[in-house]
Formats: structure tokens, sequence, C-alpha cells
């Protein structure tokens, strides 16, 4: 049978709960908006959410006045899972554990405490290096209170045992009228609330923790409640002025959201490239940021939600959200399928302009390439407006245009390169073109196009290459020394010079880098040939040896074994060469082009002439010529004009 200390211990426990649970009071024209509104204040799902109806809505058409629902909302109490209790208990001892790690030093304690029923005291252990406390502390701590000092006895095993909490000691005259009195603050705006007591008469009760803690929820202080610092306040009491006891929760405005950049944003810094020795190349600045088709440039980190306060009276304070802000999508460039990412739609120079994000797939330098823009790689097309400066190099994915003239300088393009004024590279420059090269003119340089050489005034003194053909167009378009090769053609005004001071050499017929490659193989055959005599014979005598003495040395076996190793290499590499030279010879035989040399005005004596494997020195001066090949001679011919291929200008040019 349920008895009545039962019930008001059951009528207790759920007060206490009650008013340890934070509410909201919310008006809406519907239940289900006052719910909806309920949990954003709450910051819970509305499935977690019990309620009381203060007011019922009626908005029907019976209705003779409209009223709002008016509802007061509670989150529900859950009962824990067992797994939650033993995460909380793993969390628990781990702070333990680092509160052992920084513990202070601390000798034991006593406190003691007057309640209506008799008088408690309380021993704390020592912690670090303290010492424990005594039954004199003990004593003193009673005295102090005004009370009679306990049986020795009872006092010595309480302070043996230091349990940390408050245990009967003997009784204690007690006076209602004397009890310690205690008043409520609430400041801040209801985010701070302060405790005021006063001490208490002689028989008068101290206040105990749970007292304070049920006056201060009976006087409408339920949230942000800080029960140690209560706790510290029952065992050192202070009286006639005002404690604090209980702190509102903040609200915390969400972050608004942000870019993180994959590049440096700041144009005007400069990143030297630092050699293993420690010499910094001032020529290498990497001012441009290369990027490639596909690779992100940039992440939005999206704006957070902010998280809700509370006063000390159980009041929502709302926070506000983080603001959002739009992606920096610009030219070239696109947001990924997670709606965060930016990445690059093409190959270029990533840039922040207007603070939006694009690739550029053309660069462009104005003025030269100097000291002020070190080298130069990219991703994309190259526009320089001034000159190319000695000792600097330009290398890009796309093509290369150079409005002033090019030094001894090195240029390399997978597309075309164009040089208005001319490439004056004196013995060290080199230009490499996937496709096409153009050029006022040509000079002491080493040059190798994938298609066209074309040049508008002359080529001196150089050694140019192209698989397809070397043209010379213009008022004074001459070739003057060095060595040229193309596979079709190569078309001047004039061949060589008076005097033959420098010899001119032009060989057509054949792909170059193909003759090239096989001149390379040719020498590497011819190596590993010798190589391979001498670790035969070396590896023959040994075996001799071998069979004669039925047993070699340790130093002789090993030798035997490396030249073993080194013979079989030998072979496989000869065996390798010799397929590709077999292949690149049948791929140049099949050559349909029997390829031609073309002088519109002049062929000075002294230029040698090399179609396919035909060479012929031209021994006297000839006029408007063009050498063939036929019947296995080089023949002197009528000149023939140039075709359509002397007007061909570079890809996204017109031929104005």
């Amino acid at each position: 049978m349920v008895g009545l200390d039962q019930i008001r211990e059951a009528m207790a426990r759920q007060f206490e709960e009650d008013s340890s649970r934070v509410f909201v009071e919310v008006e809406a024209d519907t239940l289900d908006s006052a719910l909806a509104d309920a949990a954003i204040q709450l910051g819970v799902h509305v499935r977690d959410i019990d309620y009381e109806v203060l007011q019922r809505g009626a908005n029907g058409f019976f209705a003779l006045s409209k009223k709002s629902w008016t509802i007061r909302a509670y989150e529900m109490q859950k009962r824990k899972s067992r797994a939650e209790r033993l995460e909380e208990a793993s969390k628990d001892a781990a702070a333990a554990d680092l509160l052992e790690q920084v513990v202070e030093d601390r000798n034991g304690q006593v406190f003691t405490f007057c309640a209506p029923d008799g008088v408690y005291l309380k021993v704390m252990p020592p912690s670090g290096k303290g010492s424990p406390a005594t039954i004199r502390d003990a004593i003193e701590s009673m005295r102090e209170r005004g009370v009679a000092p306990a049986d020795e006895d009872v006092l010595k095993s309480i302070v043996k045992a230091a349990s940390s909490e408050y245990i009967k000691v003997g009784p204690y005259k007690y006076s209602p009228g004397h009890d310690a009195m205690m008043a409520v603050d609430i400041t801040d705006q209801e985010m701070k609330a302060w405790l005021y007591a006063t001490p208490p008469g002689p028989g008068g009760a101290d206040l105990s923790a749970d007292m304070i803690i049920a006056f201060l929820r009976n006087n409408r202080v339920i949230a942000g409640i800080d029960e140690q610092r209560i706790r510290d306040f029952q065992d050192r009491p202070i009286y006639k002025q005002n404690y604090l006891v209980a702190e509102g929760i903040k609200p915390q405005d969400g972050a608004d959201a942000n870019i993180i950049y994959n590049f440096e944003t700041d144009r005007s810094k400069v990143h030297l490239k630092e050699s293993a020795s420690g010499r910094v190349d001032f020529k290498e600045l990497n001012l441009v940021q290369n990027v490639v088709e596909g690779q992100p440039l940039a992440q939005k980190v999206p704006p957070e939600r902010g998280k809700g306060g509370k006063t000390v009276t159980g009041k929502y304070l709302e926070a506000k959200n983080g603001k959002d802000i739009p992606l920096p999508v610009g030219k070239n460039t696109r947001v990924a399928e997670d709606g965060l990412t930016i990445i690059a739609e093409t190959n270029g120079q990533v840039l922040l302009l207007n603070n939006k994000i694009n690739v550029e797939p053309i660069l462009t330098i104005e003025g030269d390439v100097s000291l002020k823009t070190g080298n130069i790689m990219f991703l994309g097309t190259v526009f320089i407006s001034g000159n190319v400066e000695d000792g600097f190099s330009v290398k890009a994915s796309g093509n290369i245009e150079v409005k002033g003239t090019v030094g001894k300088s090195e240029l390399d393009a997978e597309g075309d390169i164009v040089v208005s004024q001319g490439v004056a590279g004196k013995g060290e420059g080199f230009i490499r073109a996937g496709k096409s090269i153009w050029a006022k003119f040509i000079e002491n340089t080493q040059v190798e196009a994938g298609e066209f050489v074309i040049v508008s005034d002359g080529i001196i003194n150089s050694r140019v290459s192209a698989n397809k053909k070397i043209l010379c167009q213009g008022k004074r378009a001459a070739i003057i020394g060095g060595s040229l090769s193309a596979a079709e053609e190569i078309h001047a005004k004039t061949l060589g010079s008076l005097g033959g001071g420098s010899e001119t050499v032009l060989s057509v017929g054949f792909d170059p880098r193909s003759k090239d490659r096989l001149d390379a193989l040719v020498a590497n055959r011819n190596v590993y040939e010798r190589e391979l005599e001498d670790v035969q014979l070396n590896f023959n005598t040994l075996m001799v040896m071998k069979k004669q003495r039925k047993e070699l040395p340790e130093d002789k076996e090993a030798a035997l074994k490396k030249l073993g190793e080194r013979q079989y290499i030998l072979q496989t590499q000869l065996e390798e060469v010799e397929i590709e030279i077999r292949k690149i010879q049948e791929y140049l035989n099949t050559l349909k082009n029997r390829g031609k040399v073309s002088a519109s005005v002049k062929v000075f004596s002294g230029v040698k002439i090399i179609i396919r494997d035909v060479t012929e020195e031209v021994r006297t001066d000839c006029k408007a010529t063009t050498f063939y090949l036929e019947g296995g001679l080089v023949r002197y011919g009528k000149y023939q004009g140039p075709d359509d291929d002397m007007k061909r200008v570079p890809s996204g040019y017109s031929a104005n």
C-alpha cells in the first residue's frame, strides 16, 4: 500500500523535474504552427516536445471571433540508453584521468553544517602532496561555527574516512526563527542570478545546496544554475553580498559562409625558387599559377546555423544564422556536383578578378620577358607585347606570340610560335614548336617545327628542321649558312652567299625527326656492338679457363657471372635497336614526297643539296632553279613557283 510519505516524495521528485524543465510559450494561428515554432526555439524535433494548451484556437466559419493557439512547450524527458550511459561514464573516467594529471597540492579540509536535525561534518581528503585533515581541524571547524565539539572517537573515524560527504556527528539546538535568510536578484536582462544571504542567528540552520536550488527554482531561476558554486557556498558561505549562482546561455550567431581558395589570390606575392645549394634563381618568379581542366580551384564553407540561448528564467534567445554568399564563378569555371567546389573548365592561368575566379587560356605579358616577369611557363597561349630578353625562357601548351624580338632565349610551344621582329639566338637560342614557326628572320638559332617554318626576310647560320616545309618569303628571303632540313620542301629567293663563306646544307625528302632518331640509333648500335665484342671475348676466356681448371676462384667466378649478365643485356638492347632501326628505315622508304629545293632568284656555288640519300654540291651559280630527285640523281630544273602554303598564317590569325 502506498503511504503518504511515498506520495510526498513522488510529488517532490515530479516538482523538481518540472521546475528544471525549460519551457517556451508560443502563440500561432494553428496548433501545428505553434509546435513548429516551439521546436525551433527549443532546438529539438517536434516529436521530442511535450506541451500544454493554454488557449485553444478558433478560426472556423462558426467561430464568433478568431482566436490563436497558445501552448506551453517542454522538451520531452528521454531515458538514456545503456550505450549512452556507458559513453558518459567513459567520458567521466577520461576527465578524471585528465584531472589527475594536473591536480594541485592541497591539504585536507573540514566543513561544519548545522541543520534542523543535527550537526554535520564533511572531511575532504588531501590532493597532490597535501597533508590530511586532523581531529584538531575538525574541532576548530565546529568551534568556529559555534557548536560544541563532538566526541573524539566519532571525529576520529570521520576524519580518517575523509569521505567528502556530510555525516551527522551530534544533535543541534535548533531555533527556527534564527535560520539563514536568502533572496535572489536577477540582472543583466535576466542573464544572471545572484544569491544574497544573511547568516543564521544562534540555533539557526545553515543553507544547504538543495535548499538554495529549490529556492532559485521557486523564484523563476530554472536555467544555467551553477550547482558547483552552490555546493561551494554550502561549504564556505558568503553572507551579505551578492553571490553569482546562475548564468544564462548567450545565443551564438552562426558563422558566415566563406571561400577557401586553392591558389594565391594576392598577385603581388613573388615565390622565388631556391636550389639545393641555397642559390636563389631570380628568373623563376612563379608569378603564373597554372591549372588544368577539372582542377578544384576553391571550396565554399556553408554558413552555420545560430545556436539559441536561454535566460536564467528559461526564455529562449534567438540567434542569427550565418549569411550565405554566392559562389565566385567566373570565366571558364563551373560548380561541381557537390554545389560547393569551383573547378576549372580549361587549362590556363587562374586569377581572382572582381571577386570572381577566372581561368584565362591566354596569358598576356605587357612589356618584355625579363627579370620583372621571370621565366614563363603557361598551360595555354602566351602573348608578349615586348621582347624576350637573353637568358629567359617561355614555355606554353598553346601558342606563343612575341611582338618584339627574341634573343639568346628558349621558346617552347605545343602549338604555333610567332615572332614579329625576328630571332637573334647568338649561337645559343633554341625554338621548338609542335606546329609551325613564323618569324621576320632567324639568325644563329636552333629551330625545330612539327610542321612549317615560315620566314619573311631570311635564315642565317642556323640549324632548322621542319616536318613539312621551310619557306622564306619577302623582299630579302635568303638562306645563308647553316643546316636546314625539311620533309617536303625548302624555298627562298636566294640560297647561299657570294664566295661561300658559310657552308649552306639543305636536306629534303625525309622526316628530320625520324632521320635524327635513326642517326642516334645507329650510333648506339655501334657502341653496343663494340662493347659486346669485348664482353664476349672476356667471357669466352674465363669459360676456357674454367673448363681447364674445373673450378675458378671466387673473384673470377663473380666476374664470369657479371659478364654473362652484361652479355644478355647488350644482346637484348641490340635486338631492340635493330627493330626500331628497321621500322624507321621502312617508314622513310615509304615516304611519298620526293622533296625539292627552290630558289626564285639565285643559288650560289658551294650550296650543298641533299634529297633523300643523294647529295649534290652546286659548283656554279645558277638562277631561278628547282632541285629535285630523278633517276638517282639531283636534277637542276626550271624554277617552280610557290604553292598555297606560302600564304599560310598562324592558327587564329587572318591573312591580313
